[in-house]
């Protein structure tokens, strides 16, 4: 058994002052020295935002676009300090005329020799969707499921735009479905954990009740043992994202 800090971090594309943004992300990855960060609304156009944020820290970078624009796209990314030894970029079931959201599977090599499949993923963001997101949560389940047999603990992490009240949430955590654990349930300071709150002045303008909609969930024998947000301190009037990021240390 041994010990991987993963976090997790919707991007807000290059919204706001982008720079000095990434200054913030970047310092607060120092701080955290997680192993894997999963990454959402990552901008790749003449360059990619994961790239910029992972230069000079030690990352390999792994790429998943998900929404076609004419001036690029917009997806999921891994950073990862362990070994990639495969990925594929998995399309959810979207309607038409939604934004296209997509899985970012990898597998990655683990400390001890070992293998961890991890996933990132964005559901679709509307409020009225949560029969759409289910049927995104049904298919990641299927294919962590495929891509991650014989007992490796699969890693999810993610925008999942739905409270942990959702039947969506919900269809995660069941014993008779995947039977994923929710980190922040499960080794969290036992407040509500939210993750878009209008504590942040850019998610304050979004004019939305503080929700907790970004997660890391865990299978198999990976187990969390401490989870806190992140990514949360401005500088002056600037934040690092509009929502605030989840850190957690597993055991697998």
């Amino acid at each position: 058994m041994t010990d991987v800090r993963v976090a997790t971090l919707n991007l807000w594309g290059r919204r706001g002052p982008w720079p000095d943004r990434l200054e913030l992300v970047r310092a607060e990855l120092r701080r955290l020295s997680p192993r894997l960060v999963g990454l959402q609304e990552v901008m790749r156009d003449e360059t990619c935002q994961a790239a910029e944020i992972a230069e000079g820290l030690g990352y390999e970078v792994v790429y998943a676009p998900a929404t076609e624009f004419d001036e690029g796209t917009m997806g999921n990314a891994l950073l990862s300090d362990l070994p990639v030894l495969e990925h594929r970029v998995l399309v959810l079931p979207t309607e038409p005329g939604i934004e296209t959201r997509a899985l970012l599977y990898a597998l990655v090599g683990a400390p001890d020799g070992g293998e961890l499949p991890i996933f990132v993923t964005h559901l679709d963001w509307q409020p009225d969707r949560g029969a759409a997101r289910l049927a995104q949560v049904r298919f990641i389940a299927e294919r962590a499921a495929e891509l991650a047999p014989d007992g490796r603990p699969p890693v999810l992490m993610g925008d999942f735009n739905a409270g942990p009240e959702t039947e969506e949430i919900r269809h995660l955590r069941e014993p008779s479905g995947p039977g994923l654990t929710d980190a922040w349930l499960h080794a969290g300071d036992g407040s509500a954990g939210e993750t878009f709150s209008p504590v942040n002045a850019y998610a304050r303008r979004a004019g939305v009740s503080p929700r907790r909609i970004d997660y890391v969930f865990t299978g198999g024998d990976a187990t969390p043992v401490h989870a806190e947000l992140a990514f949360r301190t401005p500088r002056g009037d600037v934040w690092p994202s509009d929502h605030f990021g989840l850190v957690s240390d597993l055991t697998v």
